[in-house]
């Protein structure tokens, strides 16, 4: 490796300075033994070899979208005829069972909409959760002060029906007048309106936990158990939703619950609770607990690992001033209850 040279200014028709030709490999050129300067000259623009961008996807016609909403549209209009004949035979038994069906019909109607409209306000409550955790994680990449800004007074709007982030809504507000980098501004509002919230997530976590595993230790039945822990996974992952300010209706649990396995999928979380588990139960807790509080503890820890998973998705900012929680966290809570559960599990086996 050739010693860095001192800036120096030298004229080109020096007989000292040596020009190396572009066209010449670089092992062929001439070296600089008689020469004080040796110049080798870059490559034009035109010479480098032209990048070329990869073409777009091609988008297809969506086939499926257009099925399913025909067949939609179909069994409305369906539903829509049906009830008019209904209505229509019950006029003509008499006029106050038309009447009386109408006005039902009505009512079903007021509530229908009032339904579709509730659904329509948790999927964009959830889909603005979902944008204002995307755009935290690039206010944090480019340190955009104006953006960060903008972003803490969201999710202020998102937390402002929590009561005990008032302190914590009045720190946060008080700094956004303040010169701080948008960075930093997020961070900041992570520590304070999070925190809390993390907090009480983790004590739904490990309290759906240790009841699942009580619960299916003590359970004979294994449909019964599957039932039960499907039925908290799901209450567990809506009432992290609204913890975080999502307050999903049906149709966005189904879509948050979708994009918690999908999470778990892409991150690994199932193998990385299946070697934690294994490391639990194979350090002598398997040989001291019944086969059955064995089974309740592996669901217990597989019901954390999913809350866990729920945490990060339903979280509006993700994890950069606080420590992410981990799964080794609530291991004690459940083996703490061991105790408790044969003392359930003798009493239901006599």
């Amino acid at each position: 490796m050739s010693t860095p040279r001192r800036p120096a200014a030298f004229r080109l028709d020096d007989p000292q300075v040596v020009v190396a030709p572009v066209d010449v490999a670089e092992d062929a050129r001439p070296s600089a033994r008689g020469a004080q300067i040796l110049l080798t000259p870059a490559p034009d623009a035109s010479a480098l070899p032209a990048v070329i961008p990869a073409a777009p996807p091609r988008k297809r016609f969506a086939w499926a979208s257009v099925f399913w909403s025909a067949l939609g549209a179909l069994t409305v209009l369906g539903l829509g005829l049906a009830v008019t004949r209904l209505i229509e035979d019950l006029a003509a038994r008499s006029a106050a069972l038309g009447v009386l069906g109408l006005v039902l019909a009505i009512v079903a109607g007021l509530a229908l909409v009032a339904i579709l409209a509730r659904e329509a306000i948790g999927l964009a409550r959830l889909a603005a959760v979902e944008k204002l955790h995307a755009r935290a994680e690039q206010i944090i990449a480019s340190d955009d002060r104006d953006g960060a800004r903008v972003l803490v007074r969201e999710l202020l709007t998102v937390v402002a029906g929590e009561p005990r982030l008032a302190r914590s809504r009045a720190t946060i507000t008080g700094h956004l007048g303040d010169i701080i980098d948008g960075a930093d501004l997020v961070r900041l509002a992570e520590r304070e309106l999070m925190n809390p919230l993390d907090q009480e997530a983790r004590r739904l976590v490990a309290a759906t936990a240790r009841r699942v595993s009580v619960v299916t230790a003590v359970s004979p039945r294994a449909a019964v158990d599957m039932l039960f822990v499907l039925v908290s996974a799901v209450m567990l992952v809506r009432r992290l939703a609204d913890l975080y300010g999502g307050r999903p209706g049906t149709l966005g649990l189904i879509r948050l619950f979708r994009h918690v396995v999908a999470h778990l999928a892409m991150t690994g979380g199932m193998a990385a609770g299946d070697s934690l588990i294994q490391q639990v139960l194979g350090h002598g807790v398997a040989a001291k607990l019944s086969a059955r509080l064995g089974e309740g503890v592996l669901n217990g820890l597989l019901t954390a690992r999913l809350g866990l998973a729920a945490i990060e998705v339903a979280r509006p900012l993700p994890f950069v001033a606080l420590s992410r929680p981990a799964l080794a966290d609530l291991v004690p809570d459940l083996i703490a209850r061991r105790n408790a559960a044969e003392e359930d599990e003798t009493p239901a086996k006599n």
